[in-house]
């Protein structure tokens, strides 16, 4: 473990960092386009076999704010070794599973490195100068949408070469590396939050997570008026409120309802979870629209997996440059204004994918936008929320904004499946009007993002006398101290 008496160098323990979320956003996206290809190797089912999905949703979901929090208390660094040994656990049961359930049990294990991103953001704002902090927490946000771009591009060619355990074993060797170089470079943090981990808050956390995400991912394939949706989602709206209330009334609560009222980070949350709809519902349905047959159903361009990942390379570099400036943007223009345009460009590229989408050219000029709008909000989200909060929920506050990124994902690539599948061709295909109706729904939804964050409070960070205290807000112009949260 590194000294914290001589510390690392601030750009060697950034070089860890982003092999964590590099490692994580791979595993997030390389298996979607492959999903036939371990059915049959598996002798599995369509619905099974969506399981493998299902199951890292639903862990990533659960483990992502509580590895955060556990962070706080007991140490960022050793928590994130902990966390990229479970990703490297996961992905080698993943590579050697012989059935589909061992799969799938695998997937879950892969789930708890979801704690990577809050871990990685607590760190950074730990360890580096206060002027590097905003472009090093962009660029790594920036990664997680870099990597689910990349492991889209990579995933047909490694299944041509080698085998879809291959999409297992490659990660698998990155994070065991991430792992070592943590151990060894990443100094611990000197920031800690006291007191006991709340068992009971955690467990109704995950219950209400679970029975949502498991509802909004499965309930298409179920039937929304079965008795097992309905009452997956009644549990949801008993479960949540009981575990605000037990929160509020913690004297060691998980997730502070406190920090959660800070008008930064709910609004910022909200921002979250609208743009999720539309960042991880492209993911799954754009591969999907570009490998549709042209010549049988007079639209999509017929492409191959690893064709249709190539055409989103612009997408995924264009990501990458943005996350790359957001840094120098966000101390020119602020972070507020980077989340206005981020969500702005994704809303105006997915309106120019509804209006034109006849020609390839046409989808990369749209998928290039939609990039670059990916890559501005993503760092933005992040940068609010790591300045908004006390330094030692840094962690906490963290995960619970990627948690809602991805309970909106669940979200819009759940209404999306049913638009598309609403009225389906003798063939089985989706009609073309169901790809551009589900697409319209994505244009609100990050049009309201983008006007959501325009309510979005400025932060103006201040010296306080402790560590702990909270930063100002700015409002209206008007400096607002908010009081101590984490005493």
């Amino acid at each position: 473990m590194a000294s914290t008496d001589t510390r690392t160098d601030y750009r060697v323990t950034y070089l860890v960092l982003c092999a964590g979320v590099a490692s994580f956003s791979l595993l997030q996206s390389m298996v979607n386009p492959v999903l036939p290809t371990i059915e049959a190797a598996l002798d599995t089912d369509q619905a099974t076999v969506t399981w493998v999905l299902t199951a890292y949703l639903l862990s990533a979901s659960v483990f992502t704010p509580i590895i955060g929090r556990v962070g706080d208390k007991v140490g960022k660094e050793r928590m994130l070794v902990v966390a990229l040994l479970a990703l490297a656990v996961g992905s080698l049961l993943a590579a050697l599973a012989p059935s589909i359930g061992v799969l799938i049990a695998a997937r879950a294990i892969q789930g708890v490195g979801g704690g990577v991103l809050p871990l990685t953001f607590g760190i950074i704002r730990d360890e580096f100068p206060r002027e590097k902090v905003a472009g090093a927490v962009g660029t790594s946000a920036a990664l997680l949408a870099v990597g689910g771009g990349i492991g889209l591009v990579l995933a047909g060619p490694i299944v041509d070469a080698l085998s879809y355990r291959w999409l297992f074993w490659l990660p698998m060797i990155m994070t065991l590396l991430a792992a070592a170089a943590a151990h060894w470079f990443v100094p611990e943090s000197p920031e800690r939050t006291p007191g006991r981990i709340n068992l009971l808050s955690a467990a109704l956390l995950s219950s209400w997570l679970v029975t949502l995400l498991l509802a909004v991912s499965q309930g298409h394939s179920w039937g929304w008026g079965s008795p097992i949706t309905v009452g997956l989602f009644a549990a949801t709206v008993v479960l949540l409120p009981v575990w605000v209330y037990a929160e509020a009334h913690s004297d060691s609560p998980l997730i502070d309802m406190r920090m959660m009222r800070i008008p930064t980070v709910w609004t910022v949350n909200l921002v979250a979870l609208l743009f999720g709809m539309g960042m991880y519902s492209m993911f799954a349905f754009l591969p999907q629209f570009l490998q549709t047959p042209d010549d049988v159903t007079g639209y999509g361009f017929g492409a191959s997996v690893t064709q249709s990942g190539l055409l989103l390379l612009p997408q995924t570099v264009a990501t990458f440059l943005a996350g790359l400036y957001s840094g120098r943007a966000a101390a020119r223009f602020g972070s507020k204004a980077v989340l206005v345009a981020g969500a702005t460009l994704t809303s105006l590229g997915l309106l120019a994918l509804v209006l034109f989408h006849d020609h390839v050219w046409h989808l990369l000029i749209e998928s290039t936008v939609l990039g670059l709008g990916f890559g501005l909000a993503f760092a933005a989200m992040s940068n609010l929320i790591v300045d908004a909060v006390p330094q030692s929920q840094t962690g906490v506050a963290s995960g619970m904004n990627a948690n809602i990124r991805t309970v909106g994902g669940a979200l819009g690539s759940a209404v999306l499946a049913s638009v598309v599948t609403a009225n389906l061709r003798p063939d089985g295909l989706p009609i073309e009007s169901g790809y551009t109706h589900g697409f319209s729904v994505l244009v609100v939804t990050s049009a309201l993002a983008a006007l959501v964050a325009v309510a979005v409070p400025v932060v103006k960070v201040v010296t306080r006398s402790t560590a702990d205290d909270a930063p100002a807000t700015e409002a209206d112009g008007a400096a607002v101290a908010l009081e101590p949260l984490a005493r």
